[in-house]
């Protein structure tokens, strides 16, 4: 080869490498990670049709904490970025719901997290969506289904149905001999016959009042609507029974069955009344029922603000004008404050890794002081590990925690009999 030959080449060799360098020098420029002012989290809860005030609630809790969390400084690991709340209506049917995700998913590729759902079977629909996209989500829903499925990427905060179910039982007769003097021997069931009350009882009528000595001497089953109480609760009058589940899962059965109580004199703690869910510790209560009615009831819940929480409380109700802050907007509350805090620990706001973190988590401080039982580490299903059951008790007018202690602001009374 001549010289002449050599040299081009060399020549040739020298400003392909000056090229290479500045095209990498480019495109590090091009690829590097731009400073993040703000990452989103979304919201996924009915805000149209009949669960849409339970959606609104939702939205409140979350609506909350972003404010203060943003106040605060927002997430200090990426340079005090703010969090960008995404409201997203999951309206009335499980298709809806499905499609609002899908929707959501397609038009922000780069949301972080989501949070809500509420019903259980809208629950399970959407987070076969959040799942695919490898997207973490944080729910309040009960099913045991939603974490049945083998899903990495999906946390459930409550307690859920079975696990509430078989809790409840132990820790009834509990309150009722230190608070009442008096073990329970008998019981009663009055519920309708749609899915939430089977689930509820299945554990107790399978072994789980033999276990604990209880005589079930009222078992009254109806299907919803009801049109009269009268027959079902002149039974419990009748029986006398230590204490009575009353299972209904709408506001207007619970109005006949709770004021045909008082009517007959077994209203206002006179025979203990024991509820469950979301829809006995509403405000929404008050505006259909005189108050008495209600006293003294218990309602069986998954989360509540009590001990520790009253800051929060009060400024929820100052900033939306609501009496109290219910089990929907306590808890996504301190989903917003968990997906805070796991951007921090990630330092990332890549969706991965911030699932990662909150698989990691296992902590009393921080968010974990926003959900019952004050532990905040889920398992490998993705449920809360020591996600404690609550029981809340009408007190003139309002519902307050007497269960568990670390939550409860006053004692349960049970009637002395």
């Amino acid at each position: 080869m001549s010289n002449l030959a050599f040299s081009s080449i060399r020549r040739r060799g020298i400003m392909g490498a000056m090229l290479t360098a500045v095209f990498s020098m480019a495109g590090g420029a091009v690829l590097a990670q731009p400073a993040v002012s703000e990452v989103k989290l979304a919201v996924i809860v009915p805000l149209s049709g009949p669960w849409a005030r339970n959606g609104e609630l939702h939205l409140k809790g979350a609506q909350a904490a972003v404010e203060d969390i943003n106040a605060a400084g927002g997430i200090k690991a990426l340079g005090g970025a703010k969090i960008k709340l995404l409201p997203v209506d999951a309206g009335d049917s499980v298709e809806k719901a499905r499609s609002a995700a899908q929707r959501l998913l397609a038009s922000e590729p780069d949301l972080v997290g989501a949070t809500g759902s509420f019903v259980s079977s809208f629950t399970l629909a959407v987070t076969e969506m959040t799942e695919r996209a490898e997207l973490p989500f944080l729910t309040l829903s009960y099913s045991d289904q939603i974490n049945d499925r083998g899903f990495k990427y999906v946390f459930q905060t409550s307690p859920s149905a079975n696990a509430q179910a078989q809790a409840i039982l132990p820790i009834v007769m509990r309150l009722a001999s230190e608070s009442g003097g008096k073990t329970p021997q008998t019981v009663g069931i009055v519920m309708d016959n749609t899915a939430s009350p089977v689930s509820f009882t299945k554990s107790m009528r399978e072994g789980g009042f033999q276990q604990q000595n209880l005589k079930l001497v009222v078992n009254e089953v109806y299907t919803p609507p009801l049109s009269d109480a009268t027959s079902m609760v002149q039974r419990l009058r009748n029986t006398r029974p230590d204490f009575a589940f009353l299972l209904s899962t709408n506001v207007p059965d619970t109005k006949l069955l709770l004021e045909k109580m008082r009517e007959m004199r077994l209203g206002n703690g006179v025979m203990p009344v024991i509820t469950n869910g979301g829809h006995m510790g509403a405000p929404e209560l008050l505006k259909v029922m005189d108050k008495q009615s209600l006293e003294g009831v218990m309602v069986v819940i998954a989360n509540w603000g009590g001990k520790g929480n009253e800051a929060v409380m009060r400024a929820f109700s100052e900033k939306f004008k609501e009496p109290w802050m219910t089990q929907d907007s306590m808890s996504t509350y301190g989903d917003m404050w968990v997906f805070k805090e796991a951007m921090e620990s990630a330092k990332s706001a890549d969706r991965r890794k911030v699932a990662a973190a909150i698989r990691a988590m296992d902590t009393t401080e921080g968010a974990a002081k926003f959900y019952a039982g004050g532990h905040l580490k889920f398992d490998a299903q993705g449920r809360r590990v020591d996600a404690e059951t609550v029981i809340l008790q009408w007190r003139d007018g309002k519902p307050v925690p007497v269960y568990p202690p670390s939550l409860a602001v006053a004692e349960p009374r049970w009637t002395k009999r």
